[in-house]
């Protein structure tokens, strides 16, 4: 078995969700080519998320930050605020959908389904550039 590791870092995005499959594609484009294995994500921060879910239409991130905004923004019993009212909110939504993400490699690439990117869920209204840990495992 071999490991290769590297952290990239993503500019700076709006609040919301992002598609970033072709960062990480280019990321793994970099990395030794593997016929078969596995690429783990990791993203570096409390108040970003990953997840994988629909690729082509953007009315399903739009949708996905209006359902996390209704469920966790603006509570008024929230204590840990010192960052903004939008802290404490940013690190539930991680907690909810997660920080790492494991996808199987075949023939080269990785194996999405037909309608799956991977997202960057950017919780903060100012959250700054984004390092992911990407590391590929053959």
């Amino acid at each position: 078995m071999a490991i290769y590791q590297e952290t990239i870092t993503l500019s700076q995005k709006s609040k919301g969700f992002h598609l970033i499959t072709r960062e990480i594609d280019k990321a793994l484009f970099s990395m030794p080519s593997i016929e078969t294995g596995l690429v783990h994500l990791f993203i570096q921060h409390t108040s970003a998320s990953l997840s994988i879910n629909e690729n082509a239409d953007p009315s399903v991130r739009e949708d996905m930050e209006n359902f996390f905004t209704d469920i966790a923004d603006e509570k008024h019993y929230y204590i840990h605020t010192y960052e903004g009212l939008d802290d404490m909110p940013a690190h539930i939504k991680t907690s909810i959908l997660g920080s790492s993400l494991t996808i199987p490699i075949t023939k080269g690439k990785m194996n999405l389904g037909t309608w799956q990117g991977i997202y960057l869920g950017e919780h903060r209204d100012n959250g700054g550039s984004r390092r992911i840990v990407v590391t590929l495992y053959t």
